[in-house]
């Protein structure tokens, strides 16, 4: 991806939502989600303005036990909210994760192991929000301190590029978007990860 002047992508979102609560309209979100803490602050924000439809897509993730407790705190997490949101799963199968990560194995978070990690569930959701009609897909990734929140956007547009659906930009660490999940984990007791997903996330925080 080429180089490009620095982006607010919080700003983005501010204006978009302004744009859809003037026009009245609720089109259809795909929301891919990486789990329940990331997703709690996001869904506050999104819910008023879209119909949405999250989407649990991490073959990222190991053990599978923790991909089905991940799940499973993800829709408890909707159902104590009280939305009305359908909870969508990919079935596990880590195979390719495994196969993008060959030689990226040693390297850190924010590496291009986690880039193409990143890509790889971006392309998937673009995916299946254009199987299932959607009218924008976007990912709860961008609430991570730990994340790139560049990257994730400009991936996003290119995906958007690719399946036809427009991708909804985000930064929703801003307004505090961050600390507000925290709160809320505590309010709803929501299981927060001491690592990313990976087996090689889980190596790096037992070192």
């Amino acid at each position: 991806m080429e180089n490009r002047p620095k982006v607010n992508y919080g700003l983005l979102l501010d204006s978009k939502l302004v744009e859809l609560e003037k026009s009245g309209e609720r089109p259809v979100l795909l929301l891919h989600a990486c789990c329940a803490p990331c997703s709690s602050h996001t869904l506050t924000v999104l819910d008023k303005y879209f119909r949405i439809t999250l989407y649990f897509c991490n073959p990222n993730i190991a053990p599978e036990e923790e991909f089905d407790f991940r799940f499973q705190e993800l829709k408890r997490l909707v159902e104590e909210m009280g939305l009305d949101i359908p909870v969508i799963e990919e079935p596990y199968d880590p195979a390719p994760f495994y196969e993008l990560a060959k030689g990226l194995e040693d390297l850190p978070e924010r590496g291009e192991r986690c880039r193409k990690c990143i890509a790889y569930r971006l392309r998937m959701a673009g995916n299946k929000a254009r199987e299932l009609g959607c009218d924008y897909f976007t990912t709860t990734l961008t609430i991570s301190p730990h994340k790139d929140c560049t990257f994730i956007n400009e991936c996003g547009e290119q995906v958007q590029d690719e399946c036809g659906v427009a991708y909804l930009f985000s930064d929703f660490k801003k307004h505090d978007g961050y600390k507000h999940s925290i709160e809320l984990s505590r309010q709803y007791n929501l299981y927060r990860q001491n690592y990313c997903g990976c087996v090689y996330s889980k190596k790096a925080v037992s070192r």
